[in-house]
C-alpha cells in the first residue's frame, strides 16, 4: 500500500490552474515499473500532468466541445478515479475538487494494468482517499486568507514526511501531526512513525460509534424513497508505552444490517478479506459478512477515526408524509410522522423544520398538533415542530394547519428549487446509545496489549443528516444512493 505521487492544485473558473504542491516517491516508482511491466506509464512533469488532469475533469476552455472517448455514454464515471492521457493512460488517478482546490493522488497498483483490475482489489485506493481526506481537513481548518493558505502549503513537506514517509501512508490526521511536530521522543523502544509522542498517566481507551442516517422520502408511486446509513468509529487511546496494540471488534445482533464499503485508518495492521470485499454496489444476500469486524491497530496519540462504513438498512427510522396545497391566498399543510417500532424511542432531541421559500413572512397561522409544540421562527419563514424526547405510545404524530403570508421582501429566503409547491420538511434528531444497524462495541469487544489495565469506555449514537420529506403533491428533486460519504 503505497503512493506514487501527491498533488495539491489551485483552480478557479476560467484560469489555467496552478500546482501548489507536489511530491513524488522514486522508490515507489521503481516498484510500479516492476509490478506493472509492459503496462507501466511514467508520471510526467507537473505541467503535463496538470494539463491532462484539467482536460479529463473538463475544466479547460477547449473542453466545451464533445470528446468521444471522454464524454460518450459508454464511459460514465461513477467514481473519483480517472485515467490521464499523458503519452499512455496514467491510471488510477484519484482526484476531487473542494473550494477552489483539486486534491490528487496516484496510488501504486501491485500488478499489471492490462486488463485493469477492479478498484476494490487495489488496497492503495482506500489509502489514497484517506490521505486526501486528511489533507482536505488540514487545508480547510481555520483558513481565513491567502497568507494562512500559503503557510499551510509551506508546512506540507514536513508533515508528509511523517504522514507518508517514502510514499507509505501512516497517518491521515495532519492537524494532529502539526500539533506534535516539535515534540521530541527519546525512548528505548522503537515506535511507529504515526505515534510521535507518548502518554503518561492513567491508561484509558474510548471508542464511539456514530451513525448518520440520510433520507429522501417522496410518498409517490413512480419515485422510490431513499435512505442510507453512514458510520464512523472514533477512538482515543491514552496508553503508556511506545508500541501498545489494541483490537476493536465491531459486533452486530442477529437481525443487524451488515457493514459495507469499510475504509480503515492506516494504523490498522490487518483485515479479514471478507471486510474488504463487502461493497454496497453488490446485491445483498444471506451470505453477506455480518461480523464480528476485528480491527487490530497500533493507535496514534490523538483522537482519530478508526474506520468509516455504510449500510443498507431495511427501513428508515422515521417515515414521513407531507402535503402542501395552495388554496386562494393561503397554504394548507399536513404532516404525518411515524417512528418505526424497531427504533429506540428515547431521543436527546427531535424536531421537524418546515421552511417557506420565495414567499413573504408568515402573517397568520392556524394549526393543530397531536403531539409536541409548534413555533414560528423569528424571521417568520420557518415553522419548528418540537417533538421532544419521545413519540407517544402509538408512535404516530400529525400536524395540520393553514398559513397566510405577507408581502415578499429582500429579507425573506429564496431557493430556486423550492418554487411553487415544491417544498420539504427536514428532520433533526439524535438517539443516544443506539445505532440503526445494531452495530456496537462493549468492554469485551476491546482488547488492549500494553502495560497496565486501562479503563475502557464505549458509546454509540444515531444522528439525522439531510433527512428530507418532500411535498407529495408537487415535483421534487430525485436523489439516488451514493457510495462515498
Amino acid at each position: 500500500m503505497a503512493l506514487r505521487g501527491v498533488w495539491l492544485i489551485s483552480y478557479e473558473q476560467g484560469a489555467c490552474g496552478t500546482v501548489l504542491f507536489s511530491r513524488r516517491y522514486p522508490t515507489v516508482e521503481k516498484r510500479a515499473k516492476a509490478f506493472n511491466g509492459a503496462s507501466y506509464v511514467t508520471v510526467p512533469e507537473d505541467g503535463v500532468f496538470l494539463k491532462a488532469l484539467l482536460f479529463e475533469l473538463k475544466l479547460t476552455d477547449r473542453d466545451k466541445n464533445f470528446v468521444e472517448y471522454r464524454d460518450s455514454c459508454s464511459r460514465i464515471n461513477k467514481t473519483s478515479v480517472y485515467a490521464l492521457p499523458t503519452g499512455g493512460d496514467l491510471w488510477p488517478v484519484l482526484a476531487f475538487q473542494k473550494s477552489g482546490l483539486i486534491y490528487v493522488c496516484l496510488p501504486l497498483v501491485e500488478q499489471s494494468l492490462k486488463p485493469r483490475p477492479p478498484l476494490i482489489s487495489i488496497s492503495g485506493i482506500s489509502q489514497a482517499f484517506a490521505l486526501l481526506s486528511g489533507l482536505l481537513v488540514f487545508i480547510n481548518s481555520s483558513q481565513k486568507n491567502e497568507a494562512e493558505m500559503s503557510a499551510k502549503v509551506g508546512q506540507l513537506p514536513s508533515l508528509l514526511m511523517q504522514a507518508c514517509p517514502l510514499g507509505t501512508p501512516l497517518d491521515t490526521d495532519l492537524n494532529g501531526l502539526l500539533d506534535n511536530i516539535h515534540v521530541s521522543t527519546n525512548h528505548m523502544q522503537k515506535q511507529p512513525v504515526w505515534r510521535i509522542s507518548t502518554y503518561k498517566g492513567k491508561p484509558q481507551v474510548n471508542v464511539c460509534i456514530t451513525e448518520k442516517v440520510k433520507s429522501m422520502q417522496y410518498d409517490k408511486r413512480d419515485v422510490a424513497d431513499m435512505w442510507q446509513v453512514y458510520g464512523t468509529v472514533t477512538c482515543k487511546c491514552d496508553l503508556e508505552g511506545a508500541t501498545s496494540n489494541v483490537t476493536v471488534s465491531l459486533n452486530l445482533p442477529a437481525n443487524g444490517s451488515p457493514l459495507q464499503d469499510i475504509l480503515v485508518h492506516p494504523c490498522v495492521t490487518s483485515l479479514d478479506s471478507a471486510i474488504l470485499t463487502s461493497c454496497s454496489v453488490d446485491v445483498m444476500d444471506d451470505s453477506a459478512f455480518s461480523g464480528p469486524y476485528k480491527l487490530p491497530f497500533t493507535p496514534p496519540s490523538d483522537l482519530f477515526n478508526l474506520c468509516y462504513y455504510t449500510s443498507q438498512v431495511p427501513i428508515p427510522p422515521i417515515l414521513g408524509f407531507y402535503q402542501l396545497k395552495e388554496e386562494e391566498l393561503q397554504l394548507k399543510l399536513t404532516v404525518n410522522l411515524k417512528l418505526h417500532e424497531s427504533v429506540k424511542n428515547a431521543f436527546e432531541y427531535c424536531e421537524a423544520r418546515i421552511p417557506f421559500f420565495n414567499r413573504g413572512p408568515v402573517a397568520h397561522l392556524e394549526y393543530k398538533v397531536s403531539y409536541g409544540q409548534l413555533d414560528v421562527s423569528r424571521e417568520k419563514s420557518l415553522l419548528v415542530w418540537v417533538i421532544g424526547q419521545k413519540f407517544p405510545k402509538s408512535l404516530e404524530i400529525s400536524l395540520t394547519g393553514t398559513v397566510t403570508f405577507g408581502s415578499m421582501s429582500k429579507e425573506q429566503p429564496v431557493d430556486p428549487i423550492c418554487s411553487g409547491s415544491t417544498a420539504y420538511v427536514k428532520l433533526y434528531f439524535r438517539i443516544p446509545d443506539y445505532t440503526l444497524t445494531g452495530c456496537y462495541a462493549d468492554q469485551h469487544s476491546v482488547q488492549v496489549f500494553s502495560s497496565g489495565k486501562p479503563k475502557i469506555s464505549t458509546s454509540r449514537e444515531l444522528i439525522s443528516s439531510d433527512y428530507y420529506i418532500w411535498n407529495s403533491k408537487a415535483p421534487a428533486p430525485v436523489v439516488y444512493r451514493t457510495l462515498f460519504f
